[in-house]
């Protein structure tokens, strides 16, 4: 039996409104109350949900009657939030980045077992269906073995203050990669450069390089005129398109390789052969991810359930990121990331016990 679910919302800015939409529609939940910085939007929130309102976020993490709070505020604050909210006892949820370095988000981690507390990041696509699709086929063998992944984010904006594009938009992309692969990378290169604001790239280029011979790409950028959200998967029997911004079929699978001849003699019997075969489209059921996501949230705090997205994806993405932004700073050398590879992703699914 589930009981009802109290959450607070610091950050009513961007992102948090769509939050409390979604938690406001789980029956289960109540959302109780909503902090923000700027009264316009406090009063805007109290108008539209009918929640309690607050200033200041300590009002809300230390509510004796809130079991559970989500952070959607700049990157910045999320540290010295979501460290307040676990050491009051509340169940925590952080939007993406999960933090601004691996220390800090290694300090949540540990923070969390202790109190026993779901933690939990916003890698909201993870809960799409068209990933959950993606990752089905290619875990049938569909598409036979991942030979790479290619990546684009591009839009014209919105430009942040505290991070540059790769820790704005990358991380989307990242945490599908890791959902996809199933492990992590151990070594990344990223380019990048400033164009409007000096030490703020608002294009970058990063590359991932995984121990079983996979490889993946993700261009990101503020400056492009056009809104792209594309994902490539080629595999050695055939290859998936994701496109987000398609309304209708946004995943399309292609029946089409290359092959190499299995015998030749000479340089003139060479010769590569392309199949082109049929592309088809297959059903997604429409499914808001957010609303999916927030659900998972407070099932995995009423069943005691590791979330898909927990703080240790939250880790393996700001470890990523970090990685990138040191390779920045050296033209794009080859950053090896410690503690990572085939067996540093956990699995999915598992009682919380490595709370206790």
């Amino acid at each position: 039996m589930t009981s009802m679910i109290n959450i607070g919302v610091i950050g009513c800015g961007y992102w948090g409104p769509n939050l409390i939409r979604n938690f406001s529609s789980l029956p289960e939940v109540r959302v109780k109350g909503a902090s923000d910085l700027n009264p316009e939007r406090l009063k805007h929130m109290a108008q539209l949900y009918n929640v309690e309102t607050h200033a200041h976020a300590d009002a809300i993490i230390q509510d004796p009657l809130i079991h559970a709070i989500a952070i959607a505020t700049p990157v910045s604050t999320h540290f010295d939030l979501a460290r307040k909210s676990l050491a009051a006892g509340k169940h925590t949820f952080i939007e993406k980045p999960m933090t601004k370095t691996v220390a800090e988000a290694r300090e949540l981690i540990e923070l969390a077992r202790g109190k026993k507390r779901i933690l939990m990041t916003g890698h909201t696509f993870i809960y799409s269906t068209p990933v959950r699709k993606i990752k089905e086929i290619v875990d049938s063998g569909e598409i036979g073995d991942l030979l790479y992944i290619s990546s684009q984010r591009l839009n014209l904006g919105l430009f942040q203050k505290d991070i540059n594009v790769a820790w704005d938009l990358a991380p989307h992309d990242i945490s599908i990669i890791l959902y996809i692969m199933g492990t992590a990378p151990v070594s990344v290169n990223c380019q990048g450069k400033s164009h409007l604001k000096p030490a703020i790239e608002d294009v970058a280029n990063m590359s991932l390089n995984f121990d079983n011979g996979g490889f993946a790409t993700i261009l990101s950028s503020w400056l492009d005129p056009n809104k792209i959200r594309r994902m490539t998967f080629v595999g050695s029997k055939k290859m998936i398109l994701y496109d987000d911004n398609k309304p209708i079929e946004k995943i399309r699978v292609y029946d089409k390789h290359v092959e190499l001849p299995q015998y030749y003699d000479t340089f003139g019997e060479f010769n590569y052969a392309y199949h082109y075969g049929d592309m088809y489209s297959p059903y997604l059921k429409q499914e808001e991810p957010l609303k999916v996501q927030c659900q998972h949230f407070i099932d995995c705090i009423n069943d005691n359930q590791k979330p898909d997205s927990s703080g240790q994806e939250g880790l393996q993405v700001v470890q990523i990121l970090e990685a990138a932004t040191e390779s920045l700073r050296h033209n794009g050398m080859s950053i090896t990331i410690d503690g990572m590879g085939a067996d540093a992703m956990p699995p999915v699914h598992q009682r919380a016990d490595w709370f206790n």
